[in-house]
């Protein structure tokens, strides 16, 4: 049971653009009759954890989310990151900071279970907590060295034991070494406004440029990072391979 102040409303921020290297134009990417950042929409609304609202930069990309009754903010298309986008879509959809719990679930997640967006929000519960992320056991041996999973170096057991842990270091190294298990890092986020606000406003930071994972800036800034175990890892949509398998996924919805 997710336990955090009344006070502390949510709101799910998806960012979107159209310009991916790997797969140009797939938030329009068509899956089982919706475009892609419709489906992520959907899967995000499921969660019932607050307003869903996509950060785009492209009229297309509104007028699909509108078309299917969603919310979108459009936001100025040079930003650097998608940490960027979410922040200036939040300044612009909600100035007067009603919202205090920030949760970023990025735009190629079609096949998202929504019990993981509520997972996230989990180690909110803990006031010194200033960003939530999810991992999940890596059982596949390969996965283990490949330098695009990205490892979370957290002191969580593999069975029993707490629910989450704090991050140490993200890595796509294999670490740590010895036994045990290594995690596999999600790139959903749970912020509090106030530590997003922080996050967006630093430099990028040494081992973020050398490892280029944006959230090594929060722990080289002292941010408290802390990742909820999960069970599963959703299918991100990088590659036309990607986008097959996604769409044979869905069309058997």
């Amino acid at each position: 049971m997710v336990s955090l102040s009344p006070a502390a409303r949510s709101l799910v921020v998806i960012p979107a653009r159209m310009a991916s290297t790997r797969l140009p134009g797939k938030p329009l990417a068509d899956i089982a009759g919706a475009p892609m950042i419709v489906q992520v929409w959907r899967r995000a609304t499921e969660a019932a954890v607050g307003p869903v609202l996509v950060a785009c930069c492209e009229q297309e990309v509104f007028d699909a989310v509108v078309a299917a009754g969603g919310q979108a903010v459009m936001t100025d298309v040079d930003l650097p990151s998608g940490s960027d986008r979410v922040w200036q879509a939040i300044q612009r959809f909600d100035p007067q900071g009603d919202y205090q719990v920030i949760i970023n679930v990025q735009g190629d997640l079609p096949t998202l279970e929504p019990h993981l967006i509520t997972a996230a929000l989990a180690p909110l519960a803990e006031p010194s907590v200033d960003i939530a992320t999810l991992v999940a056991e890596i059982t596949d041996p390969e996965e283990r060295t490949n330098p695009n999973v990205v490892k979370a170096v957290t002191g969580l057991s593999a069975q029993g034991g707490a629910d989450h842990g704090r991050a140490l270091y993200f890595t796509r190294a294999t670490a740590p070494t010895g036994d045990g298990p290594l995690w596999h890092h999600i790139g959903l986020y749970a912020y509090r406004r106030s530590a997003l606000e922080r996050f967006v406003s630093l430099p990028p930071s040494p081992l973020e440029q050398r490892e280029k994972l944006e959230q090594l800036r929060a722990l080289e800034n002292g941010m408290r990072i802390d990742c909820a175990r999960v069970d599963t890892v959703p299918l991100g949509v990088d590659t036309p391979a990607d986008l097959e398998k996604a769409r044979r996924l869905l069309s058997r919805t």
